[in-house]
């Protein structure tokens, strides 16, 4: 889905194509009690002010899960991810270990990003280089609940039994789902055809714009 949005940065106002204005702390769309204004930019920009420069961030991480064994697709575009992420400004969160887990924090300590491992481990020292915040849980699998719980939104890259109980937990737990390369076909994963697309329904779901993916229970 293509979305527009004008922001004024004089005035710190986003306004979407009907006008509204952009309320950042409540993350909703309300009439403008001033004229709309701006330079026209897409959800990514718009997503990328709301992050850096509305003063009203979303803190909540977003989730990125996927294989520890992965082909080079699927570490490309978790690296993909995690750069996009980063760069709007969004921390990530993962299960902290090899493969997507480490290509995704790879790409968004790259960007200067925040990433955070929650390990199944009691040891620190199990997570990769690239993750900034070590969460050692010593839960075991347990710990893919905490990250379904804990991300805003969650991005599955393949597929795995670990990966296919975050998915189904996060669905559970009414969240958005997007699914690439090779990701379950769960009811409520919505599948997007690559890493760019994957961001755009994260900047417009940050932007609180209903889409055919908004997450249903």
């Amino acid at each position: 889905m293509s979305a527009t949005f004008r922001l004024d940065r004089a005035r710190a106002a986003l306004f979407d194509a009907r006008g509204r204005r952009f309320d950042a702390a409540q993350r909703t769309w309300r009439e403008a009690d001033i004229a709309p204004d701006g330079d026209c930019i897409d959800a990514i920009a718009a997503a990328t002010w709301q992050q850096r420069d509305s003063g009203h961030p979303i803190r909540i991480p977003v989730g990125v899960i996927g294989p520890r064994e992965a082909p080079p697709a699927q570490l490309d575009a978790a690296e993909r991810v995690g750069s996009g992420l980063a760069r709007m400004g969004h921390a990530v969160v993962c299960g902290g270990r090899q493969g997507v887990m480490e290509a995704v924090c790879r790409g968004a300590a790259r960007e200067g990003g925040t990433t955070i491992g929650i390990l199944p481990d009691a040891d620190p020292s199990c997570a990769n280089p690239y993750v900034g915040v070590v969460v050692a849980t010593g839960i075991g699998e347990a710990r893919n609940a905490l990250i379904a719980r804990a991300a805003f939104c969650l991005v599955a890259i393949g597929d795995s039994y670990g990966t296919l109980s975050e998915v189904a937990l996060g669905r559970q737990f009414g969240k958005l789902v997007l699914g690439l390369e090779g990701a379950a076909r769960v009811d409520g994963v919505v599948h997007v055809a690559d890493p760019d697309d994957a961001l755009r329904e994260i900047a417009l779901f940050a932007l609180a714009v209903p889409t055919e993916s908004s997450p249903r229970r």
